[in-house]
């Protein structure tokens, strides 16, 4: 495992360009839901886009992304020391959160973590049901409990994490099978709405 070089927003800008090495992108939309990727664009490929697939017109959205071909580490800043700003002011307002990340592996799957235990079971039970291969974490890093970790800090204090093997990352990039990322984004978009009722 990398160290990140930076332990906070602030350090992070002080020594990069906003615009140049990377960029944050806020879409605010009605209902108190946010879908996050804080290690979007080339920091851990294709978060945005899952992102994106999965708030759709309906949800908000956040990225900070690297825009440069780097190491993933260079501008990766871990999820519980994630304090950018604009992210958290989005965050406050919301009551469900789902945070996007990438995880290593040849294998298609999916670790569900999270406080929101509520969500969480119902996002994992909508992957299965979508034939994706996921189980929930409740120890370790991608157990996601922290208070601290950026999934959780919505207003509710619970929030979900996905961590999206590169295999499967990858397998949603390719053009043709642009169905199973749709199909992805479906069975997540309706555990939250679920959770929603």
């Amino acid at each position: 495992m990398v160290r990140d070089q930076y332990k906070s927003f602030d350090e992070l800008r002080r020594h990069e360009r906003e615009g140049i090495d990377f960029r944050i992108c806020v879409t605010q939309r009605g209902p108190p839901v946010a879908v996050i990727a804080p290690h979007g664009g080339k920091i851990e490929p294709a978060t945005s886009e899952i992102t994106a697939a999965i708030a759709g017109a309906v949800y908000s959205s956040y990225y900070f992304e690297g825009l440069r071909s780097r190491p993933h580490s260079h501008l990766h800043i871990t999820s519980t020391k994630f304090d950018e700003p604009k992210c958290l002011a989005l965050l406050s307002m919301c009551d469900l959160v789902v945070a996007v990340h990438g995880l290593a592996g040849r294998r298609e799957a999916v670790d569900v973590g999270g406080r929101d235990h509520q969500l969480r079971d119902l996002i994992n039970a909508n992957l299965h049901a979508a034939k994706f291969d996921s189980k929930i974490i409740t120890s370790g890093s991608h157990a996601a409990t922290s208070r601290s970790n950026i999934c959780n800090k919505g207003r509710r204090g619970a929030g979900v994490q996905l961590e999206i093997t590169k295999a499967l990352r990858d397998d949603f990039m390719q053009g043709a099978r642009s169905r199973k990322l749709a199909d992805f984004a479906d069975a997540v978009a309706n555990a939250i709405a679920d959770a929603s009722r």
